[in-house]
């Protein structure tokens, strides 16, 4: 798979650790920032791993900020795009098994970079489940197209 990465300044030195266990997998990785640690605004970034997710450049997306929270509410604005806050593996393979997340969501000021890696590594290994969470996903993606 092929997976964009993004992040803000506060989630910059999780990003590049995070880029590390992605390859490890065996997945590509798309760096779509940021570069440092200097101030930057999140939705820049949450816009940029969404729309490749969206237009099939990337199978699936990461975004880290300080707390998660910024970055899926930004990507979740993206039509096209389920993006998860995930603290810990239950709610990864959950937003998998039940949502079909297509973003995962971590926070580096709030979850420590072992439990982003080990969280992620569920995410990317979960399948969506279809079946009744089929129908609860069209109903998300018919909203998004009403709204």
């Amino acid at each position: 798979m092929k997976i964009a990465i993004g992040a803000d300044h506060a989630g910059f030195a999780a990003k590049e650790e995070i880029k590390t266990v992605i390859k490890a997998l065996g997945h590509t990785v798309l760096d779509q920032g940021t570069s440092g640690e200097v101030s930057v605004d999140y939705p820049d970034f949450a816009e940029k791993v969404s729309r490749a997710v969206v237009s099939g450049e990337a199978d699936k997306g990461v975004l880290i900020c300080g707390t998660g929270i910024g970055m899926s509410i930004a990507a979740n604005k993206v039509e096209g795009i389920r993006a998860a806050l995930i603290g810990d593996e239950k709610t990864a393979a959950l937003s998998r098994q039940h949502n079909d997340a297509n973003v995962f969501c971590a926070g580096s000021r709030i979850t420590p970079v072992v439990k982003i890696a080990e969280s992620l590594k569920v995410w990317l290994q979960t399948p969506f489940e279809g079946g009744r969470h089929q129908n609860r996903v069209s109903k998300i993606t018919a909203l998004e197209k009403n709204c």
